[in-house]
């Protein structure tokens, strides 16, 4: 089973927006150095909604043939219709992704029954294993425990991204599904409190700007050891929340070009980080001693 912490990878662009392959190279190398444990490909921090088909598969692809299995890769392949969803799942499965991560269909806001429906159907459809990812923030559709609870009697839905930052819900998942179904944060600001409840990793945008010490509170927590886990994680606290002063990959993406890291590029309609949060940004890396 997947554990530990796991980047949702920004996709590295030009300024005019095209993709950007050798920055992608250096940044996978540099998460398998600083000890990331698995790679999400083309996630919503990788920008999936404004990527067309062949390029959010191409990047799958790069990642997997360049990771060689040093770790896991985990290739976002939801959307909002269930047939791409499946279409982009069956591919990654064939490029040799080691699971898929499936975000709850977008805008369209079905029903309970409709998210079990679609995610059953990819599952049936695809074999490989498939990770749910629940984040209402940014879909407009909540997919409640009891749903959660019905998907995990389906052998390959293996776990699920729990993006709300609720630690009650997250501790109600963990003490209520079967063992061996894996609840995984997405949300840095609340994951070190997930882990040592139960959780088995972080899904996590900091760890593209501090990879190291991501790891290393994941490491911490899940072998039960809160004091560190808690004292490595107070030195990036800043970094769980400007991260976030806008939406999401906007101000990591401005954080990796300033680390030098990445070119600033980012697609429409996602634009450059604002300049009245540059200082504020630029600190918090200093704070984190990542700048």
């Amino acid at each position: 089973m997947f554990s530990g912490s796991m980047v949702a990878l920004a996709t590295p662009m030009y300024a005019d927006g095209g993709l950007d392959w050798d920055s992608l190279h250096n940044l996978v190398e540099w998460h398998i150095e600083q000890g990331t444990n698995a790679i999400v490909a083309v996630g919503t921090t990788g920008e999936s909604a404004t990527l067309d088909v062949n390029e959010h598969l191409e990047v799958i692809r790069r990642v997997v043939d360049q990771v060689a299995g040093r770790i896991a890769v985990i290739a976002g392949t939801g959307a909002n219709s269930t047939s791409e969803a499946i279409e982009l799942t069956e591919t990654a499965s064939r490029c040799g992704a080691d699971a898929c991560l499936l975000v709850t269909p977008y805008y369209n806001k079905p029903t309970q029954e409709g998210l079990f429906q679609h995610y059953k159907a990819v599952a049936k459809a695809v074999a490989i294993p498939q990770i749910l990812y629940n984040v209402p923030g940014r879909t407009a559709v909540d997919m409640l425990p009891d749903t959660v609870r019905r998907l995990a009697a389906v052998s390959n839905i293996v776990g699920i991204k729990e993006a709300t930052g609720d630690l009650e819900r997250a501790r109600d998942l963990i003490e209520t599904l079967p063992e061996g179904f894996a609840v995984y944060s997405g949300d840095d600001a609340t994951a070190l409190e997930l882990m040592l409840a139960g959780g088995r990793g972080n899904i996590s945008v900091t760890a593209n700007v501090a990879p190291a010490a991501v790891a290393q509170v994941c490491a911490a927590a899940l072998r039960g050891d809160a004091d560190t886990a808690r004292t490595i994680d107070q030195r990036i606290q800043i970094l769980h929340q400007v991260l976030f002063v806008e939406s999401n990959p906007i101000p990591v993406k401005w954080a990796l070009r300033e680390m030098g890291r990445i070119d600033g590029g980012i697609r429409l309609p996602l634009t450059s980080l604002s300049p009245e949060h540059h200082a504020t940004v630029r600190e918090a890396l200093r704070t984190a001693g990542v700048l």
